[in-house]
């Protein structure tokens, strides 16, 4: 099965936390604090292998977590640094924001790499915090938190030139017959259930790669038939091949059938509707009914296509149309299919949020800002009370408080701490 869609869930790895320590050593009575810095959390990285071609191990893998820091340790010793973790994914794989919806990566040449979920940076160990009146720090800084985030991977196959049509009027056939893709060929609607891919040689070091688009019908735009998953893929070519049943074997219309296609393409995205179609009138050696391919041909030529007869099973006129696809290929330049949406950057500490609201008549302070600080403090410490007082001032918090209408005796909460304010 052609997997081309996936969610998953990525975490990357917490920063260590700061040590607390004091140098201890033979006749030292009384040593200075050493404890060492938290080590900084992995980050997930994904990268874009071509050795790959489906999205299918993460339907059964769907949440990855790179490793934490480790904790700082005496003698100024530093945590080691988690290991970055790197998943891979087929070429031509985007990702998309589930919270926004927005494109965040797009990789389309291998080895190309991308994070996307930052690990936390590691905590101070308390050796920062010693000062000519506070020479024995009790406290230490916690890790941040890594980033997390809900992924959609989707694959667009890369290729050149897509061949598009309605089912089972011949583009598996036309694609067996100019590559070396080994399409599933039979004589009945929706035979290909999966793109397929194929490298289309022109002489020594010229080439091109063209895709074999599952047929699509109309209501594809809407998800019919699996239309979305089938018109993704068509999103990545430059030019479009559409292949036309001109025989009259099944009783159908080609012009109808063409402007059929046509609608579906518009309906799904601008973007399709604006590409460069040649016509590839085919099944010319199953004629039943000479006048409708001429009526086709002639239609198509009024509105400016330049048409093809061939035959994809006997080969006939497909020459002629590589060709001209091929030299057409030439004339059109490879565009971004998406606009990249920038993931937000790892928070520092001193831009990290915090909101003052009311729950009666208590002042209640919340936000990650917050619960950062409360970790690092060691409320049992005079020292470190102190310094947690001081950064309340140093960053705004109690200006927020008067702001919000606080008087003296009022109670303020933070999370499992209440305390009484006090000028």
């Amino acid at each position: 099965m052609f997997v081309d869609v996936a969610k998953i869930y990525i975490e990357a790895g917490n920063g260590g936390n700061g040590a607390v320590s004091f140098h201890r050593e033979k006749y030292v009575a009384a040593g200075g604090p050493d404890g060492g810095d938290g080590g900084r959390g992995g980050n997930v990285v994904f990268e874009s292998d071509d050795n790959l071609s489906t999205l299918m191990d993460f339907r059964y893998k769907k949440k990855y977590k790179a490793m934490s820091g480790g904790d700082g340790r005496a003698a100024k010793s530093s945590g080691k640094n988690g290991e970055d973790i790197i998943i891979k994914v087929p070429c031509g794989t985007i990702f998309r924001n589930i919270q926004t919806g927005g494109v965040i990566a797009d990789l389309t040449l291998p080895g190309e790499r991308f994070i996307a979920a930052k690990g936390g940076n590691g905590g101070f160990g308390n050796v920062h915090f010693a000062t000519p009146t506070r020479q024995v720090p009790k406290f230490a800084k916690p890790g941040q938190k890594g980033q997390n985030l809900e992924v959609q991977l989707e694959l667009k196959l890369l290729a050149d030139i897509g061949l598009l049509g309605f089912p089972n009027v011949g583009k598996s056939t036309l694609l067996s017959q100019v590559s070396d893709a080994k399409p599933k060929i039979a004589n009945y609607h929706f035979t290909t259930l999966e793109p397929n891919l194929g490298v289309v040689r022109m002489g020594l070091e010229e080439s091109f790669v063209i895709a074999d688009i599952p047929g699509l019908i109309e209501g594809a735009h809407e998800g019919i038939g699996l239309g979305h998953e089938f018109l993704r893929h068509i999103e990545r070519t430059r030019l479009l091949i559409h292949v036309v049943d001109v025989s009259g074997v099944e009783g159908r219309n080609p012009i109808e059938d063409f402007d059929t296609i046509n609608a579906e393409l518009i309906n799904y995205s601008p973007i399709l509707a604006q590409k460069r179609q040649i016509v590839a009138a085919n099944k010319t050696d199953l004629q039943i009914n000479p006048e409708l391919k001429d009526g086709f041909i002639s239609e198509m030529k009024k509105r400016g296509y330049e048409v093809f007869e061939i035959s994809a099973a006997t080969k006939a006129g497909v020459s002629e149309l590589l060709n001209y696809a091929y030299e057409t290929l030439k004339t059109i330049p490879k565009l971004p299919i998406c606009e990249i949406e920038e993931l937000p950057e790892m928070a520092e500490e001193e831009e990290e949020p915090y909101a003052v609201t009311k729950d009666g008549d208590v002042f209640v302070v919340e936000g990650s800002y917050i619960e950062y600080l409360m970790n690092s403090t060691n409320f049992d410490d005079n020292e470190s009370l102190q310094y947690f007082q001081n950064t309340l001032k140093r960053k705004g918090i109690i200006e927020a408080l008067e702001k919000a209408g606080i008087q003296e005796g009022d109670t303020v909460r933070m999370y499992e701490l209440e305390f009484d304010f006090v000028y």
